[in-house]
């Protein structure tokens, strides 16, 4: 796990640089942030999505940022362009806090990866 401190500046950097970016300057929560993720992921990225699809693009999101954990794997690309992955292990069973911890260094570690923040 990245150093605590380290994580906390990261984190508050890509939450500066996206809500310039997307949220017109208000900061962006977990969730729209993982948001994000699923639709960048999809590739889809100018489509206005229905709210089953919103869930759907979080489930990617999730498998994509937990794919380096173990926890998933990508497995393939459907006909209509949606990856599907397949659970590799059980979750474990965090607290809220620990959770959000959680996908706030994976966020963190997918947006180095895609030299987004550094």
């Amino acid at each position: 796990m990245v150093n605590d401190e380290i994580l906390k500046e990261r984190w508050q950097q890509l939450q500066k640089q996206l809500a310039a970016q997307f949220g017109d300057g208000e900061t962006l929560e977990l969730d729209a942030i993982i948001y994000l993720v699923g639709v960048q992921e999809l590739g889809q990225l100018h489509r206005r999505f229905k709210k089953d699809h919103k869930i759907d693009l979080m489930h990617i999101a999730i498998c994509r940022l937990l794919e380096p954990y173990g926890y998933y794997a990508f497995d393939y690309i459907d006909e209509e362009g949606w990856p599907h992955y397949t659970a590799l292990e059980s979750l474990p069973h965090l607290k809220p806090g620990e959770q959000s911890l959680m996908m706030k260094e994976a966020l963190v570690n997918y947006f180095l990866e895609k030299e987004y923040i550094r």
